[in-house]
């Protein structure tokens, strides 16, 4: 099944294709048009929307040197290597040593402008993956096919999850949708509050239609709450109104109807037989051989490895990129020193690679300082796998872990339909599955659960997100290695809760403003 998707993924409609020319101008090329295409053949719905999945796991539909987006390095243009490079190396658990174009304003998270590459990178992925899903349903509205309601529910999702992700990143942008594809003139700026309003609204009329079970890779009902259930967990950041009572309706519907439970093996969610994994809820796909990319989950294996202090086919791999090591903002959760964290039961503490490396990153362009992470690996579960070029890993982008966590947090924090007594029952059988000893109810804290999800979910594209919901991101209450250009760390503006609007975005819309403090 994996199979047949990731070609479906890889598929290059004769005569179909999109051409990004700037934020919102993402109109289709054709020798034969949508309309034209699924009246001819309406079974080709599914390899188009499969094209639209593939926005968020590959880089464009030509293998991995292809680009759907302007981009000197392809790989760069990749959803989830934005993902990693905005929400783990802003944050306090990942650090990158390249510094090339803008990684240094990313990794120790200061000087950041409105000419840094990967925000345009990240906002160009955003307003090219839009514009295709508007296309879709526009062409969708005249045709008949098979499963109709089901495939247009998936596109408005895909849709609603990049605008998720703009209203998270940059707080504002423009709302372009089916109704308005194609306009000439440049569209309003749309508010974070309008933007909020926008997705909540499509994820609730998509939520009763849309299928409680799917093929791997693809949306299902649980998918669209776990979404609904990050937006409403951020609400007091994104709109200044908290929604703890309407996050927690969604968590319940995903832990109490869904059909996903913990993986017993923690370490096979992230190798590359993750696809037998009964937690994972959503993943994004990759594969060696029919879905090549530098911008999937390569970038976090390969990143993570150096042939100078490391085995890599250990790990499956045949490249080592010597670029992304973990802080003591991660691993010092484990042990205040390299003795502590190779004494302990949790098998989490033991996804460090410490020989060679040095507990402080006293430099975090020297390689040796701070420990690579070997969570993620091409190698099956058991080990078992030769070493390859391009990753096979999916990418666990929604899982059960992350649900009962995010339970926690609501029940300390007062929700609706929550007891302190299955949150505590959730987060000891997280805890209880990599070998961490049980906790005691005294010990469930708000304080607790953002360094449980640091230990649980670091380099899974979570951390920038959870530390603004906690208040630690800006400010000088909490520091980290690096934090605000220094090595001890120091207090950053609160206007770091946002990144800056790309120079070419105000360039391509004048209706467009920058965010304050840029």
């Amino acid at each position: 099944m994996k199979k047949r998707i990731l070609i479906l993924f890889s598929l290059t409609i004769i005569g179909f294709y999109f051409s990004c020319t700037d934020d919102l101008d993402t109109k289709p090329i054709t020798e034969l048009t949508l309309e034209e295409l699924l009246a001819s053949d309406p079974n080709a719905v599914e390899g188009l929307v499969s094209r639209l999945y593939a926005s968020y796991a590959l880089t464009g539909p030509s293998g991995p040197g292809s680009s759907d987006i302007v981009s000197p390095d392809a790989g760069e243009g990749a959803f989830l290597r934005a993902i990693i490079n905005l929400q783990d190396f802003t944050a306090d658990a990942m650090k990158n040593r390249w510094g090339d174009d803008g990684l240094d304003q990313l990794t120790t998270t200061s000087a950041w402008d409105r000419n840094n590459k990967f925000f345009r990178l990240f906002y160009d992925r955003a307003y090219y993956t839009i514009p295709q899903c508007n296309n879709f349903l526009q062409a969708l509205e005249i045709a008949d096919f098979p499963n109709e309601e089901n495939i247009v529910a998936e596109t408005r999702f895909l849709r609603a999850l990049a605008y998720y992700n703009i209203i998270d990143v940059f707080g504002k942008g423009v709302l372009a949708t089916e109704e308005n594809f194609g306009q000439s003139e440049p569209l309003p700026e749309a508010s974070r509050q309008e933007l909020f309003n926008y997705v909540e609204t499509e994820l609730l009329a998509i939520e009763p239609v849309i299928s409680e079970t799917s093929n791997y890779g693809r949306a299902n009902k649980y998918v669209v709450d776990m979404l609904l259930a990050k937006l409403y967990i951020n609400a007091e950041v994104y709109t200044g109104t908290a929604r703890w009572d309407d996050a927690a309706t969604y968590i319940n519907k995903i832990i109490n109807e869904g059909p996903y439970s913990l993986d017993n093996n923690f370490i096979r969610m992230f190798s590359s037989d993750n696809d037998m994994s009964p937690e994972i809820i959503f993943p994004l796909i990759a594969e060696s051989v029919t879905s090549q990319s530098y911008g999937n989950t390569t970038y976090i294996v390969n990143g993570s490895l150096s042939a100078d202090t490391m085995p890599l086919a250990q790990f499956g791999a045949t490249q080592g990129w010597t670029g992304h090591r973990s802080s003591k903002g991660w691993y010092g959760l484990f042990g205040d020193n390299i003795a502590e964290l190779q004494a302990s039961n949790d098998v989490r503490a033991s996804l460090f690679w410490t020989d060679g490396h040095n507990y402080e990153m006293n430099d975090y362009r020297e390689w040796t300082d701070g420990f690579p992470v070997t969570k993620f690996r091409n190698t099956a579960s058991d080990g078992s796998g030769g070493a390859v070029d391009f990753s096979a890993t999916d990418f666990p982008f929604y899982r059960l872990a992350d649900a009962y966590l995010m339970y926690a947090e609501l029940a300390l924090r007062g929700a609706a339909g929550t007891s302190m007594g299955d949150a505590l029952d959730y987060v000891n059988a997280v805890r209880s599955r990599s070998g961490a000893s049980t906790i005691t109810s005294g010990d469930l804290t708000l304080d607790f659960i953002i360094d449980e999800r640091a230990r649980e979910l670091n380099l899974e594209g979570h951390r920038r997100s959870d530390l603004i919901r906690f208040g630690m991101f800006t400010g000088g209450s909490y520091i980290w290695p690096w934090k605000g250009g220094s090595a001890s760390g120091s207090s950053i503006p609160d206007s770091y809760r946002l990144f800056p609007i790309p120079a070419t975005a105000l360039q391509a819309n004048p209706n467009l403003t920058q965010n304050p403090n840029y």
